[in-house]
């Protein structure tokens, strides 16, 4: 018998190192941080400034500004992936950063939440595209899952004709719900049930914030409602939201908790398959991983040759 070559073990642990490395969330440096946060300040606004509307103000819903935020997210998206693809490795210590073919393997993402979104058709609020879109947001990290949450839905609004107002708010809504999977812990060392477990508790919460979200988009509109469910322009944000709270009880809860329920089902069990694939992906998308070449061996070092082999 001939004894092991003693340099294949450390090559294979740099094998499986270099493997896990890339099979890490894409990384976020200083500037993605930045134009996360001016895009969810934008967001934050757009949502959020009828609540401090005053009394004699005319809220006619945002046939207005909808397309002026629609004009502000497309160039901040954009921004994103330009930052991601700038900073590359840099950002990570190593770790892939956003590339050409990342870029492609985000459009086949986008692609996919699309065409799961009709599946679905808003029947009792189950939608199986927030499974999808939870598990790549965990995979690829949250830069490239906000950019993967916002182009869904822009892509599923053309795929299904459901362009308006409310746009950008469901890709904001829906950037925001990938960016938070892809903020969760343990990306690079959870994994198996627990991370299952993890997932799907927080697909479940973020399907109802997903809904509650959106009813705030289009709640201080609408007219006709009881007065404690109703919006009163000019009253304390605290008054309106203990309304606002109400108002989605009565309304909307009936469609979120169908829609946590079966993204719970579908993360515990599809999770392991669709995140194994995900993974997969991310290695063989990065363009930048590292190349080892390692020193050929002589025959004469090898264990048991004989001297007078060598020539």
């Amino acid at each position: 018998m001939t004894a092991a070559d003693p340099k294949a073990v450390p090559a294979a642990d740099d094998l499986t190192a270099t493997r896990r490395r890339l099979a890490r969330p894409v990384p976020l440096g200083r500037r993605s941080i930045a134009v996360l946060a001016l895009t969810s300040l934008v967001g934050v606004a757009g949502f959020g400034w009828p609540l401090l509307a005053a009394t004699d103000s005319a809220l006619v819903g945002h046939s207005t500004d909808a397309p002026w935020l629609f004009a502000l997210l497309l160039p901040l998206l954009l921004a994103v992936v330009v930052a991601q693809i700038s900073e590359g490795r840099s950002a990570g210590g190593g770790a892939p950063g956003l590339d050409a073919k990342s870029v492609a393997l985000l459009g086949v993402l986008a692609a996919a939440g699309a065409a799961l979104r009709p599946l679905g058709a808003g029947t009792a609020g189950l939608e199986p595209m927030f499974f999808l879109m939870v598990l790549a947001g965990r995979v690829l990290g949250p830069g490239f899952g906000f950019v993967l949450g916002s182009l869904s839905m822009f892509a599923s609004a053309l795929l299904t004709g459901g362009v308006g107002p409310w746009l950008p708010f469901q890709m904001l809504a829906m950037g925001w719900v990938c960016l938070g999977a892809g903020l969760l812990p343990g990306a690079a060392t959870l994994r198996g049930r627990g991370e299952l477990v993890m997932l799907a508790g927080y697909g479940a919460a973020a399907s109802v914030l997903y809904g509650t979200i959106m009813n705030l988009q289009g709640w201080p509109y609408i007219a006709g409602l009881a007065g404690s469910i109703s919006f009163v322009p000019g009253d304390p944000v605290s008054a309106n939201l203990v309304r606002f709270a109400a108002y989605c009880l009565a309304t909307s809860l009936g469609w979120d908790l169908p829609r946590a329920a079966l993204t719970v089902v579908l993360c515990l069990t599809l999770g392991t398959s669709v995140l194994r694939a995900l993974r997969r992906a991310t290695r063989r998308a990065a363009f930048d991983a590292p190349a080892t070449f390692n020193p050929p061996v002589r025959a004469d070092s090898q264990p048991g040759a004989h001297p007078h082999d060598s020539p």
